[in-house]
């Protein structure tokens, strides 16, 4: 079940691939482009973020921060980062609260992994509500880009 539009975003704050504590609140005044994807180094999560990558000056350009959050170790993320040369910080929920408070974990995922991060978009406006909330089922799907892009505009 995905969060209403017009509520509040879940506040949380996580330990970021540059081992820096990062929070929702620290990006209050601007927009937040919040991703949730299952796993590093798979291929539909590095498609996704990729995109977020390719089109990083976008949402620059629309006072826009991009985050992205899985269940893995900061330390899985800081490589994942670097070797993708993303530009936007990743995220650990290792202990899996945020994925459990956004509407986007799985119970149970391939390989009878449980308590992964479900392929997930949400828009934060500048005043921390959410004005836009994708959560995708299936894990080879990818967000919908043009209709987060509309938002932002």
């Amino acid at each position: 079940m995905s969060l209403p539009i017009g509520q509040p975003a879940p506040q949380f704050t996580l330990i970021s691939s540059d081992l820096k504590e990062t929070s929702l609140s620290d990006y209050k005044g601007r927009k937040v482009v919040l991703h949730f994807f299952p796993m590093a180094f798979t291929g539909t999560c590095t498609t996704q973020l990729c995109t977020l990558r390719d089109n990083f000056g976008f949402y620059e350009g629309m006072n826009a921060e991009v985050l992205a959050v899985s269940v893995d170790s900061p330390f899985t993320l800081a490589k994942f980062k670097e070797e993708n040369h993303y530009q936007f910080p990743l995220l650990s929920d290792f202990n899996k609260t945020v994925s459990e408070n956004y509407g986007a974990i799985y119970n149970e995922f391939v390989f009878g992994l449980k308590g992964v991060s479900k392929r997930a978009a949400f828009v934060i406006d500048e005043d921390q509500n959410i004005i836009y909330a994708e959560v995708l089922e299936s894990a080879g799907d990818l967000p919908d880009f043009e209709a987060i892009e509309e938002k932002l505009k």
